[in-house]
């Protein structure tokens, strides 16, 4: 070991211990935070040019910091710097709201209604009533042409005519029935195989189904149609539905069938009606190729089959607390408004009328009483009011009347898949019925400052038949010896399904005091229930 170096030299094992340590805790700590530095440079780096105002400011910050001496400098060095453009705004556009997101609407159903050419040249008044051009989609399948098939002209107020495909390799075997009910259950394939855009919903229907577009938009707008719903309402008739099923939607009534549900359908139609050769109408096939599929039936009460006979009131006047959607089977009812001279003249005044000013409400029951002269009043708006000598309770009023027949013209109250009750045979307790004869709108002054106005419905019911001449020895005065009109105020209210379901209130502004002839007039207003207000007995 050499000498000279004037002290004891440190050993081998000891330095290389030292030169490690060195390496371990200060020179890689050293190299980490330089490469993290470096990675993070470019965040803070002036790549974008800094905004004119900022730059100013800087600039006269620099001013005052060097004082009067500098000044000089410091503009002429302002004036130097090249000024950075303002930067533009960015314009935020707002995403388009895709069409599949917008509300439905009538443009979104496509109807298929099933005709016959030997029935058209009646039945086809029926549709021109409800259908409107221009504004609806949809096709009446018939089994031939008819007159208005080659016909250019598009005017007719009815929707485009179609020929239903061949049928002939289908099998049918059922005894009673007929073969059209092979083509008219095809109807939602072949109006799905179409491919028209936009189609949300495939509504069937027959020639005499008449609809309430207004309100089966609002029904259908409920379910989502991209998911499978078979939407309907079974038959009035209890026989009918045993026969048949209680959870089939009768065609006549009318069904819905979402997108989702008709693309499912098309594929495998043509099989399951292979596969049921002895069911009677096309209905029921429908609704077995539904049971193949697992899809249950969406029950609705505003659909309306109508197995019944004669007159409509005890139905109409009593309906469910659900939007009327459908009517059905006029050929063998009453016209609706019994002084009109034909069912279809009927029925033009309900949809010029209160199907037009207020849709919602049509046929919706209120219930009130006139406190002073005991009379119960239960008015179905837009259709009739009905006022009955003492105090009836809401629970029996809201219960139809057998005014009408079952399907086998039969007066059997159990026939009916609902409840039912017996018009009055005490004379002194028969109902008297006044119809609707006119309606208008009426723009009232809310406010004279503002000179704000307000809608009302007005609508005017009178009695249909004279008054019977019957004695009577209640003390209770008689409505058909005092009462000839009752007039309806009532406010829109195109909300109203948007609630909860609930009944509109009625109160008697004022009725006759002794059935003077200036003096037989009801005025009944009607709306929504106030807080606390209710059909007390």
């Amino acid at each position: 070991m050499p000498s000279g170096a004037g002290g004891k030299g440190m050993p081998k094992s000891k330095a290389s211990f030292f030169l490690y340590g060195l390496l371990l805790y200060v020179l890689l700590p050293v190299l980490a935070v330089y490469v993290v530095a470096l990675a993070l440079s470019p965040l803070y780096s002036g790549s974008c040019p800094p905004a004119e105002g900022a730059s100013n400011a800087v600039a006269r910050l620099a001013a005052g910091a060097g004082g009067d001496r500098n000044a000089s400098s410091s503009s002429s060095a302002m004036n130097m710097v090249p000024r950075s453009p303002a930067p533009m705004a960015r314009r935020v556009r707002k995403p388009k709201p895709s069409a599949d997101a917008a509300p439905t609407g009538l443009r979104h159903i496509l109807f298929g209604i099933g005709a016959s050419s030997n029935m058209w040249k009646s039945r086809k008044e029926y549709i021109r009533v409800w259908w409107r051009p221009g504004k609806m989609r949809g096709f009446v399948w018939l089994d031939k042409p008819v007159p208005e098939y080659y016909s250019r002209n598009s005017s007719t107020g009815l929707p485009a005519l179609k020929i239903s495909a061949d049928t002939s390799k289908f099998p049918y075997t059922h005894g009673a029935g007929s073969r059209s009910a092979l083509r008219i259950s095809r109807i939602v394939s072949e109006s799905y195989r179409l491919g028209l855009p936009g189609v949300r919903w495939f509504v069937m229907g027959d020639d005499d189904t008449v609809f309430f577009p207004d309100n089966l938009v609002d029904v259908l707008s409920r379910y989502d149609h991209t998911q499978p719903y078979y939407i309907g309402n079974p038959s009035e008739s209890h026989i009918q539905n045993l026969i048949f099923s209680y959870g089939m939607a009768f065609g006549g009534g009318g069904f819905a069938i979402s997108r989702a549900l008709a693309a499912q359908l098309a594929r495998m139609q043509d099989g399951c009606m292979h596969r049921y050769p002895a069911l009677y109408g096309s209905d029921d096939r429908i609704h077995a190729c539904m049971s193949e599929l697992g899809v249950p039936l969406t029950r609705h009460l505003g659909f309306h089959q109508c197995d019944i006979w004669g007159d409509v009131l005890g139905l109409l006047g009593s309906h469910p607390v659900v939007p009327l959607v459908t009517l059905h089977h006029f050929d063998f009812l009453q016209p609706v408004f019994p002084a009109a001279r034909t069912r279809t003249a009927a029925l033009r005044r309900l949809f010029d009328g209160p199907a037009r000013l207020d849709p919602a409400a049509v046929a919706q029951q209120s219930v009130c009483y006139d406190r002073e002269k005991q009379w119960t009043v239960s008015v179905s708006w837009g259709f009739a009011v009905v006022v009955v000598r003492g105090v009836v309770s809401p629970r029996e009023m809201e219960t139809p009347m057998r005014t009408f027949l079952n399907w086998y013209k039969r007066a059997d109250y159990t026939a009916y898949s609902f409840n039912t009750r017996p018009v009055a045979r005490n004379h002194c307790q028969r109902p008297q019925v006044y119809y609707m004869r006119r309606s208008r709108m009426e723009r009232r002054l809310r406010r004279r400052r503002t000179n704000a106005t307000l809608e009302t419905t007005v609508t005017e019911y009178e009695r249909h038949t004279p008054a019977p001449n019957v004695t009577c020895r209640w003390r209770i005065p008689d409505p058909a010896a005092l009462l000839d009109r009752v007039v309806i105020v009532k406010k829109p209210d195109p909300d109203l399904w948007k609630r909860s379901p609930r009944r509109n209130c009625c109160r008697v502004v004022s009725s006759p005091k002794n059935g003077t002839k200036l003096d037989r007039t009801m005025a009944v207003d009607v709306g929504v229930c106030r807080d606390g207000e209710f059909a007390r007995v």
